[in-house]
């Protein structure tokens, strides 16, 4: 039963320096939607980059004796 209790503290004074060293920066408000979430907006040229290299697969090869 004291292995309980000690857990418990232990466990009580983890979570409030957690809490103290946190600050106003921690966010306890549970999981959100709609306007109240945040996202970062992903960067537009890593999404389009890769479908900007790939070379079509209709496309003939250009010969290497062309250039």
């Amino acid at each position: 039963m004291w292995k309980i209790v000690v857990g418990f503290v232990l466990f009580a004074a983890l979570s409030m320096y957690v809490i103290i060293v946190a600050g106003d920066k921690a966010d306890m408000g549970g999981e959100k939607h709609g306007a109240d979430a945040v996202h970062a907006p992903e960067p537009a040229s890593s999404a389009a980059a890769p479908a900007a290299t790939a070379a079509p697969a209709s496309a003939p090869a250009a010969p290497a004796s062309a250039q």
